[in-house]
């Protein structure tokens, strides 16, 4: 079992813990933690989403809640304010399985100057632990320096970090071109920035990285501001092929019960926050975002419905 480690975190330090197994749906979460009382949590964004919307329809006491941990992707900025009105306290944090599993967790330093100090913090993934050790390496091959700006793939090593994947009894280990670099480091296949400080930020995965005229678009950061608009419940944004530019943007949108903003009010609500150029020329609305068994939105299906014309799209 990974779990993120937590089993092994609560065994270890003699505290008491909660698997909502096959309940992970909005209401029984909220059910279990107004009758249980935990103190901390940790799931992927999707369900915090779920979770934010069943609170707000139907109030529930959570307020033993003090402590929410987030990871899987980004959180957007938008849930972390919402539940630090309800009094948990998000953290961010990073890791993979591969890793065992923890790579950073967004603690702000103790000489934090103030309240936006610290968000801007907090909206990082974080600062490694000793023990594991990043780099970033650019569409070149280059490392990249620790400026808070230059974007590249993360690569982590590390004596909990994988090096190979078990191959099978009395087989060699395997070691995927993909996943580990020649020099033996392990490839995340996350994209982003390191600050000066060494807090992580990540601002997509390789995979889901719009190349569009020699640019990279995120994914991420688009639909952190798409879901700042009131009306939307969740976004999910992905690349599609153009003649122009080789790829562009598409943002695909569930909107909240009861709304009707259109495409034409979400670009122009999202043109206010992002440069012209990021800005999608294609929309579709939705019933939902495909997710995985984890929860992840899962892009390689909307791609595929996209592929297949199976998505009403809008194009402004």
């Amino acid at each position: 079992m990974n779990a993120w480690g937590l089993p092994h975190a609560t065994f270890m330090t003699g505290v008491n813990m909660l698997m909502p197994d096959r309940f992970l749906q909005p209401a029984p979460l909220a059910e279990m933690i107004e009758t249980e009382r935990p103190t901390h949590a940790a799931a992927v964004p999707t369900i915090w989403q779920g979770l934010l919307v069943e609170l707000t329809e139907k109030p529930r006491d959570v307020s033993s809640l003090g402590q929410v941990t987030i990871g899987g992707s980004a959180c957007p900025p938008a849930l972390m304010e919402a539940f630090d009105r309800l009094g948990m306290r998000v953290c961010h944090a990073w890791g993979m399985t591969e890793t065992s599993p923890l790579g950073t967790v967004a603690r702000p330093p103790a000489t934090t100057a103030g309240p936006e100090e610290e968000w801007r913090y907090r909206l990082t993934q974080g600062r490694f632990p000793a023990g594991v050790e990043p780099r970033l390496i650019g569409p070149g091959g280059d490392v990249l320096p620790w400026d808070g700006e230059s974007a590249g793939e993360l690569e982590v090593r590390g004596s909990w970090i994988a090096g190979a994947y078990f191959g099978g009894t009395g087989q060699e280990p395997v070691r995927p071109e993909d996943k580990f670099s020649p020099d033996g480091w392990l490839r995340t296949g996350d994209v982003g920035v390191i600050s000066e400080d060494g807090f992580l930020t990540l601002t997509d995965r390789a995979k889901d990285v719009v190349k569009s005229g020699g640019e990279w678009i995120s994914s991420v950061a688009l639909e952190n501001e798409i879901m700042a608009h009131p009306d939307v419940a969740e976004a999910a944004v992905i690349a599609v092929p153009d003649e122009k530019w080789g790829e562009r943007p598409l943002a695909a949108v569930v909107l909240r019960e009861g709304a009707a903003a259109g495409p034409a009010e979400l670009r122009a609500f999202l043109a206010e926050r992002v440069a012209k150029w990021q800005l999608p020329e294609r929309w579709s609305v939705i019933d939902s975002v495909p997710k995985t068994s984890v929860g992840k939105f899962d892009k390689k299906v909307l791609r595929a419905r996209y592929a297949d014309d199976g998505l009403d799209v809008t194009v402004l």
